[in-house]
């Protein structure tokens, strides 16, 4: 019993909440507009890679923050990631939030 409980547990999804990926590629910084995620970040960052690579963009270094249960978090977090890379002179990228639809 207790082994189908560890199974059935890591069998669920990632609790949902509130994230953005940023990527950065050379002085290229991409950022997409927060969205609900319901998967791990490793999953996220993933999804992000691939979708840059179709778009030509190659060798970026992904990260999705973890997902905050408030959307205004997770606003603010990105607000302040991209104020940051601003500072930096970075030119930026605002993409569209990832889709975990099929």
């Amino acid at each position: 019993m207790f082994v189908v409980l560890i199974v059935l547990a890591a069998a669920q999804p990632a609790a949902k909440g509130w994230t953005f990926c940023i990527a950065e590629a050379g002085h290229d910084i991409f950022v997409t507009e927060v969205f609900e995620a319901g998967v791990e970040r490793e999953t996220l960052e993933a999804l992000y890679s691939t979708r840059l690579r179709a778009g030509g963009i190659v060798g970026a270094d992904v990260q999705c923050p973890a997902p905050l249960s408030e959307k205004t978090e997770a606003v603010n977090a990105q607000f302040t990631a991209i104020t940051f890379q601003r500072s930096l002179l970075r030119k930026l990228h605002i993409e569209p939030p990832l889709s975990l639809r099929h």
